[in-house]
């Protein structure tokens, strides 16, 4: 198989109103389930947490995970304002505000304490940030030693055919919006070995990734002190 070709960074905040409303009002149910469950079968033996979501769009992965995990606090963060007006919409819906806080917050240079959270979990952040060294080096700071990191995010397609085929597949039903902005997130993003180059560079060891479906990677593990 071919490899990859060169990636083609897209826009890092989605703050574009009709952009945020087309994605909020996709159905990534099933996509966001099964992440949500998998983080919850990760840290099955974490009970009471101090968690972070990255990128936390409009919120509907951190509802469910407080859904499945009960005991934790869970601080959301996005660096889209449009979205976060979404999620917060669906929060209070849910009735989950108090342990669900909403953060307006760049990934890259958040304003939150170091070594502050046992959980860091984020899907598909990566494929929007070009300085990743940066965001990776965030994450380093903001997690506890030995806390559970979870980052489920697209990897990128051979081609741009090949990306094209993806979104027939998977977004088809979709609006165009969605579907050019589907079809954009899959040529920004990073194959396994770039991640693995990333996590290196800044010094996180002991996270594994690998392969989740056909069109996602997961990095996941303990970071090890």
């Amino acid at each position: 198989m071919a490899a990859p070709g060169a990636r083609t960074p897209e826009p890092e905040y989605m703050d574009d109103r009709a952009e945020a409303d087309a994605y909020a009002a996709a159905d990534f149910s099933s996509v966001n389930a099964a992440f949500a469950e998998r983080l919850a079968e990760l840290a099955a033996a974490v009970g009471e947490a101090e968690a972070l979501d990255l990128g936390t769009g409009p919120a509907d992965i951190p509802i469910r995970v407080a859904r499945l995990k009960p005991g934790w606090r869970i601080t959301a963060a996005d660096a889209s304002a449009a979205m976060l007006d979404i999620a917060r919409r669906n929060v209070d819906a849910a009735g989950l505000r108090g342990r669900i806080v909403l953060v307006h917050s760049d990934a890259k240079r958040m304003e939150l304490p170091s070594a502050a959270y046992d959980v860091v979990f984020s899907n598909s952040i990566i494929h929007h940030i070009t300085d990743t060294h940066a965001l990776w080096s965030e994450v380093a700071r903001v997690a506890k030693p030995g806390a559970l990191i979870f980052f489920r995010d697209l990897a990128r397609p051979a081609s741009p055919a090949a990306a094209r085929a993806i979104v027939d597949a998977y977004a088809g039903a979709e609006s165009a919006v969605l579907q050019e902005e589907y079809y954009r997130s899959l040529l920004s993003s990073y194959t396994i070995e770039e991640v693995r180059a990333q996590l290196a560079k800044a010094g996180l060891r002991g996270l594994t990734v690998a392969m989740a479906t056909d069109r996602h990677l997961d990095v996941f593990g303990r970071v090890e002190p």
